[in-house]
């Protein structure tokens, strides 16, 4: 599925998270981590838990819940947000640093008698690290790059250039691509720097990830544009699809469209931009 845009709305604000579906997001994704007060994760999992239980709540987004990152704490979690019959596509895990927290997480969920994918984010120096085998992980739809987590792990300074951050934001999107999930690209934090997320968002999409997350309603267009193929680039596959189907009914491997020479990378190129073309057209 489409993940242009993955927006959060705090766990323990019921008014936010009946919101956060009508804003065009792609994921919505109820947090009972960071946005939630140690003391108040008991009140925002049953908050959560009525959200998405109630009949009226009918989202036309995909819906997420993230859990906290330890296991404890995530099964207390767990147990809140699904009693009933809730309205849920994914769970979130944290701070994952190995395969066998996923799977520890997928058997959480099975004892509770649900099937739910698992959105991974990588956000440590291990998790970036073992992020080529959390993606493979067979509960795993997407993996997602967190860069403030992983800098203060490290002790790193956040820089606008993000050179601090480059070689792990590109290895997680090589190890999405390795084991065909959605790569998520990290957040901007500044809510009001549109122009920023927009050049965040294009350097995100140049480097192969699928999406980005949002922290405000605000974000969630500027990203879901980002990530939806310009009308010249879709025309430009359409074009290529269309010689490549003659050129394989001829038997010619190589051929050219408007002075350009086309072969199978750039085939595989353009029916990746009508896929997603496809794909944002839909939502």
């Amino acid at each position: 599925m489409v993940r242009r845009s993955v927006l959060f709305s705090p766990g323990d604000k019921p008014a936010l998270m009946r919101k956060a579906p009508r804003t065009g997001a792609d994921t919505t994704v109820f947090d009972l981590e960071d946005a939630v007060a140690p003391g108040q994760k008991s009140a925002a999992r049953a908050a959560v838990n009525e959200v998405i239980t109630d009949p009226s709540f009918d989202p036309d987004c995909e819906v997420c819940v993230r859990v906290n990152p330890d296991n404890r704490t995530a099964i207390e979690d767990l147990e809140g947000v699904l009693a009933g019959d809730p309205r849920i596509d994914a769970i979130m895990l944290p701070k994952v640093e190995s395969a066998d927290d996923v799977y520890e997480l997928a058997a959480a969920i099975e004892n509770l008698e649900y099937e739910l994918p698992i959105i991974a984010l990588c956000e440590s120096a291990q998790g970036i690290l073992s992020a080529e085998e959390i993606a493979k992980a067979d509960p795993v739809v997407a993996i997602a790059f967190g860069a403030e987590d992983l800098s203060a792990d490290i002790g790193a300074t956040r820089t606008k250039d993000g050179l601090e951050i480059a070689h792990a934001r590109q290895h997680v999107v090589l190890a999405a691509s390795a084991a065909d999930v959605n790569a998520i690209d990290t957040l901007v934090t500044a809510i009001d720097a549109i122009e920023y997320l927009k050049a965040e968002t294009a350097f995100a999409r140049q480097l192969g990830y699928d999406g980005k997350i949002a922290i405000h309603p605000t974000q969630v267009s500027v990203i879901n544009d980002g990530f939806t193929p310009e009308p010249a680039d879709v025309e430009w596959a359409k074009k290529v699809r269309s010689a490549a189907e003659e050129a394989e009914s001829e038997g010619r491997g190589v051929f050219r469209v408007d002075g350009e020479m086309i072969d199978a990378p750039l085939i595989s190129r353009a029916e990746g931009i009508l896929e997603r073309y496809r794909a944002a057209s839909e939502n």
